[in-house]
């Protein structure tokens, strides 16, 4: 959706961008062909990631700052804070280049270790399936994942690994076989893999710290775009930008207003924004795709 994000982000001449979410730099780099003196701050938690960004943006470098970290943990960089952000773009989920690379563990093809961690430390997806208790894996099934036989499918998992360690993409899948008393369809294992995958990146929790952060180091004007592809993350983008934009946030029963009492600035997409049927049949993965677009305000 590189068309509708440079549309709303309108890159300015002078303007300092943050690419929260750079992969392998295609948004960077249309934003910086946008313009020919803006700056982007470019940052990935997946150091590979930025490392191929790194070279597909080679002759435009003295542009680009590259950065290593969590999205929602870079906005305390010095030059974002003394200068803020004229944009920012967060471009969430997981790349097309990290779904195809078995040892990186986010394919539920046979044979595929459980890893799925963005970055090259902390716990891998065989180590989360190994300590979640019962309750933590139903909640991560349930509400990441959609799963009706959720409870059924996290006893199974405890079941399991009391005997061997759940290290492989057979072994969720033998696991999701037996919950559901039948082999789990394409949709249904992509479902319950993504759920995994958002639960050892913690990536509700970053995107629920990041958006206010952003927010607070944008300029006067500044636009945010946000391109979703869970429905819970929609979720948190949609809910923030309405309220954001609402004049008063007080709770219904006080009789006067105490809050802000004007709004933080305006959603620019009405309604949710989706690829069009050509971007489709080019990237049949930009199929779940869902943008929307918040201003701050003048």
């Amino acid at each position: 959706m590189g068309h509708e994000v440079l549309d709303l982000l309108a890159p300015s001449e002078d303007g300092l961008y943050l690419d929260g979410t750079a992969g392998g730099g295609g948004h960077t780099r249309m934003i910086l062909d946008a313009c020919e003196s803006c700056r982007v701050i470019a940052v990935d938690r997946d150091p590979e990631a930025l490392e191929e960004a790194r070279g597909a943006l080679a002759d435009v470098r003295a542009r680009v700052r590259f950065v290593s970290a969590r999205f929602d943990r870079v906005l305390t960089d010095p030059e974002i804070q003394d200068r803020g952000l004229d944009g920012a773009l967060l471009d969430l989920g997981v790349s097309s280049r990290q779904l195809d690379a078995d040892e990186r563990g986010f394919t539920f093809r046979r044979g595929a270790k459980l890893d799925m961690r963005m970055e090259a430390h902390g716990r891998d997806a065989a180590f989360f399936l190994a300590e979640a208790n019962e309750d933590e894996l139903a909640r991560v099934f349930r509400e990441y994942g959609e799963e009706p036989r959720a409870r059924r499918l996290a006893r199974e998992v405890i079941k399991r690994r009391a005997t061997e360690p759940l290290s492989t993409s057979d072994h969720l899948v033998a696991a999701m076989t037996v919950a559901m008393g039948r082999s789990p369809s394409v949709k249904e294992k992509a479902r319950i893999f993504q759920a995994v995958r958002i639960a050892v990146n913690e990536e509700l929790e970053s995107l629920e710290a990041g958006l206010p952060a952003i927010r607070d180091v944008m300029k006067a004007g500044g636009v945010m775009v946000v391109i979703a592809y869970h429905s819970l993350e929609d979720r948190v983008v949609k809910s923030a930008f309405r309220e954001w934009s609402r004049t008063c946030i007080c709770p219904p029963e006080l009789p006067i207003c105490t809050c802000r009492g004007e709004p933080l600035g305006e959603t620019l997409t009405r309604k949710v924004l989706r690829p069009t049927a050509e971007e489709v049949e080019r990237n049949p993965r930009a199929r779940s795709a869902r943008l929307r677009a918040w201003r701050r305000a003048a």
